[in-house]
């Protein structure tokens, strides 16, 4: 617009000069020659204008200002949606912090990790192996169910998805953090058929809550919905399998928790929904499993000492009041119960310079009913019901900064000796290498003494009443995989 109005006073000051010689006397040669100059003057100073806005034109600056936007982010001075490949990794791995994933966000936080509104990211296992029974169709390694659905004959042999997940978490102020975590799981996920039926290959909303908490305002913070109890320790020093602590007692539910963390403490409580929960939980509610009273609750406590060279030693212990070792003959997951069975766990984890150790102790209070077979014909009832106890030891040694050998022992003890679903003994040796931060590389060999799945341990699903539990089961097997994130 300005353009065109300088060029419409050029044409105006040149039909003015031309007028007023048209209605004046003639001029001069001196006055000609001076107006003439004037002109050229005019004219160099009208072209360096153009010049100067079309140059401007030409390079605009644009900066959009929604009208409705704050001046700055409440819940930081960043960007809306980012990712963090390390913190996704973390917040999604199986092994370790298993229990603690809160307080990994609130960390992640306080360091400036999580900068954005919004942080996505994800993480795909993929793994080989190879497995080799004694016992035709019966393989004891939990890393996938253990069911004739899927293992046939006594040698099988995977190279499979193991797992993929995705995590959205969402800073809505500075101290209200909403998380949700998506799991496709069809070697471990309990739908029916093979791995490649739909029933097994759904996907799931495995963990989502709201946190309120920010460590560098309180010690205190809490969450709500869907999440891991609050009960052992449950990680694992192997890259990828789990201990058998962690099958055992590592609980899953829907509840409420408020947590402390200050000066080596974290300390947690949990109000635990009622009934048979997603993992490791179980009160009665009106003796059935439908779970419409918040009547479950577990409480946990551990202590850490700081040493030197970034070493560390920690002792914590634990207490449920409904474990899920509580149904009578017959058993199953579902089942409901006639009462609670409380548990309890201790636990340490100690870290020296480039050798980490850790070990695990967890029992229920009482006898669990389902493990005495309350048939006097069937000859298995001569075996008394016995409380139900997992605990385990294992190391981590730190060859170099990015590769890591591991060796870890793990039992789950369900009967006296001799009973066929006495015992299911785990021994795994691992080697793991990041190949980044986010992205690790592991091996291991494995070996499990016992065949005890937790569905019919002592029977009730053959007509003839025997169980398909056997002590003498063994299953040997050499696994690979990747665990990546992003």
């Amino acid at each position: 617009m300005k353009l065109k109005l300088l060029m419409q006073a050029g044409v105006f000051a040149l039909a003015g000069a031309g007028l007023a010689c048209a209605d004046g006397e003639a001029p001069s040669a001196a006055d000609m020659e001076q107006r003439i100059q004037e002109l050229e003057r005019s004219n160099a100073e009208l072209r360096d204008l153009i010049e100067q806005m079309i140059g401007a034109q030409a390079d605009p600056v644009v900066r959009v200002v929604p009208s409705s936007a704050p001046e700055e982010d409440s819940a930081g001075d960043s960007g809306v949606v980012g990712m963090n490949s390390s913190y996704t990794y973390d917040v999604l791995d199986h092994a370790e912090d298993v229990t603690t994933k809160q307080l990994v966000q609130l960390k992640a936080i306080q360091d400036g990790a999580l900068p954005d509104r919004l942080t996505f990211g994800g993480s795909v296992t993929a793994i080989a192996n190879y497995q080799r029974s004694n016992r035709a169709d019966k393989f004891g390694y939990l890393m996938r169910n253990p069911t004739s659905a899927n293992q046939i004959g006594k040698d099988v042999s995977e190279a499979v998805l193991h797992s993929a997940m995705w995590q959205t978490t969402a800073r809505l102020t500075d101290n209200l953090t909403a998380y949700v975590e998506l799991l496709h799981n069809p070697e471990q996920n309990f739908g029916a058929g093979t791995i490649t039926t739909v029933s097994r290959n759904q996907t799931q909303v495995r963990r989502g809550y709201l946190l309120l908490g920010n460590l560098d305002q309180s010690p205190w913070y809490a969450a709500i919905g869907k999440m891991d109890i609050p009960f052992g320790l449950n990680d694992t020093v192997s890259p990828f399998t789990n201990s058998t602590v962690w099958h055992s007692f590592a609980g899953l539910a829907y509840g409420a928790k408020v947590g402390y963390y200050n000066n080596g403490w974290n300390i947690r409580a949990m109000a635990v929904q009622g009934g048979a929960q997603f993992r490791a939980a179980n009160v009665p509610v009106n003796d059935t499993s439908v779970p419409s009273r918040v009547n479950n609750f577990a409480f946990d406590a551990n202590y850490t000492w700081d040493m030197e060279n970034e070493s560390s030693l920690k002792l914590g212990a634990s207490y449920e009041a409904g474990s899920p070792y509580c149904q009578a003959y017959p058993i199953f997951h579902f089942n409901p119960c006639t009462d609670n069975n409380p548990a309890y766990s201790v636990y340490g984890k100690g870290v020296f310079d480039k050798l980490t150790v850790i070990a695990e102790y967890a029992q229920t209070l009482d006898e669990w009913p389902g493990t005495q077979v309350p048939i006097p014909t069937n000859p298995l009832s001569v075996f008394e019901a016995a409380k139900t106890t997992s605990w385990g030891v294992g190391g981590r040694y730190a060859l170099r900064d990015d590769l890591d050998a591991s060796f870890e022992f793990s039992t789950f003890i369900a009967g006296p000796d001799g009973a066929p679903w006495e015992r299911q003994n785990q021994w795994v040796a691992g080697l793991s290498y990041d190949l980044v931060d986010h992205v690790n590389l592991f091996g291991e060999l494995t070996h499990v003494e016992g065949f005890a799945p937790l569905n019919f341990l002592t029977g009730g699903n053959f007509p003839d009443g025997s169980t398909w539990s056997e002590r003498d089961a063994t299953t040997s097997l050499v696994l690979v995989g990747v665990q990546a994130a992003f």
